[in-house]
């Protein structure tokens, strides 16, 4: 599923307009945006947890030739 297909859904389950739905979705998305980027967390009971974390740096390898990057 698409973001275009994601709209339709929301409009056709809560009797919105697409262009209500797209900005009800945009919204919901712009406020997990920030919070993940103030370091927080997003809990959506019944579907996930979001947050960001932190990994070490790696060292990639070019598969034809095997050396580091």
């Amino acid at each position: 599923m698409n973001k275009t297909e994601l709209i339709e859904h929301i409009a056709k389950q809560a009797d919105l307009s697409k262009a209500a739905a797209g900005r009800a979705l945009e919204a919901t998305i712009g406020a997990v945006r920030i919070t993940l980027k103030k370091g927080g967390t997003v809990s959506l009971v019944g579907f996930g947890t979001f947050a960001v974390g932190k990994r070490a740096a790696r060292t990639g390898r070019n598969p034809r030739t095997g050396a580091a990057i």
